[in-house]
């Protein structure tokens, strides 16, 4: 196996330039760690595009800043609960060890502490959006709470996140339409021309292109977080932790490559429900490229090139982002 990998970049932006009293705080909130952010605000940003691409527009400037901030905020609040329920586990994960807390230079209390600052920041920001996305908001909670146990339940946890990361592609289209209607009558009848038929109209309406988006970023997750898990496999198993990693073993390659077949085709599935422009499809394309290069790439005894390839997903993710965006365009009529 490759050396002992290092939580963060040992070059990231915390370690040059914070002031050292802020270093831990920052750490808890993984500020020195960009890319699981990204991750986070990108289904936020796609659920905005696709929403605003069905009606012609593109995405609302102002909403993008929200939802970056917000996911920002939970990011850093969700990382630091993380770590509190983790803190022995993480102890005895040579990755880990020097976390804020596990390390002791924050204490428990102060970390909840912590928590609860960034929630209520964040907890601002989602009160500016409808009620449907408050409520969803709130909803959230539920799956951010119960995800650190999974590791101790299932083989699956990749999945459980998959669930909570990207559960603001949903928040995203709510916060952008104004709801998650499973049949909107009246756009309906504009559609068909006051004809209900069988059309890729009414199979948009019906399905729902939110809900496949939704879909399909679970197991995109299911995917890149796998990825992830792959460098910790040795510890993993002397901490007693599960992943998908570990219970795949060496299938892990095929089985990522089949995670994101299924995220690939249910967002293609989305675009043609919401029946996005043209210009989409060459960006899905370029997406989906991103994503299939991974699997064949990754191999489970190298852990820095499967950091690597985690990390090519947050390029991957904005890919996805472009293209909902422009889909909004659908040619001259």
């Amino acid at each position: 196996m490759s050396a002992i990998l290092p939580d963060a970049a040992p070059a990231n932006w915390v370690d040059r330039h914070a002031p050292a009293a802020l270093r831990p705080w920052l750490k808890l909130g993984r500020f020195d760690r960009p890319t699981p952010v990204w991750l986070l605000i990108l289904p936020g940003w796609q659920g905005i595009a696709l929403a605003a691409a069905m009606v012609g527009h593109t995405p609302n400037l102002w909403l993008l800043g929200l939802f970056f901030v917000g996911a920002a905020l939970m990011r850093a609040a969700g990382c630091a609960y993380n770590d509190i329920v983790d803190r022995d586990i993480d102890a005895k994960v040579a990755r880990t060890a020097g976390r804020p807390i596990p390390s002791g230079q924050i204490s428990v209390g102060a970390a909840w502490a912590f928590v609860i600052g960034c929630s209520l920041a964040s907890l601002v920001i989602l009160l500016s959006l409808n009620l449907l996305s408050i409520a969803l908001g709130i909803g959230s909670l539920a799956l951010v709470a119960i995800y650190p146990f999974m590791k101790r339940i299932t083989w699956w946890p990749q999945a459980w996140l998959g669930l909570t990361f990207n559960w603001g592609a949903l928040l995203g289209f709510a916060a952008a339409s104004g709801g998650l209607p499973l049949l909107d009558w009246a756009r309906l009848e504009l559609a068909t021309g006051g004809r209900v038929l069988p059309s890729p109209q009414l199979v948009g309406f019906l399905a729902l292109p939110a809900w496949l988006l939704y879909a399909s970023g679970v197991f995109w997750t299911l995917g890149y977080d796998t990825i992830y898990a792959v460098q910790d496999l040795e510890d993993d198993a002397l901490a007693g932790v599960k992943s998908s990693a570990r219970r795949l073993g060496a299938a892990a390659p095929r089985a990522v490559f089949a995670f994101y077949v299924v995220a690939l085709a249910l967002v293609a599935l989305a675009g043609w429900t919401a029946t996005l422009g043209w210009l989409f499809w060459p960006f899905l394309g370029a997406y989906g490229l991103a994503l299939l290069v991974q699997p064949r790439r990754l191999k489970l005894d190298e852990p820095r090139r499967a950091l690597r390839l985690f990390k090519l997903n947050a390029r991957a993710g904005l890919l996805l982002f472009l293209a909902l965006t422009v889909g909004f365009w659908r040619g001259v009529h």
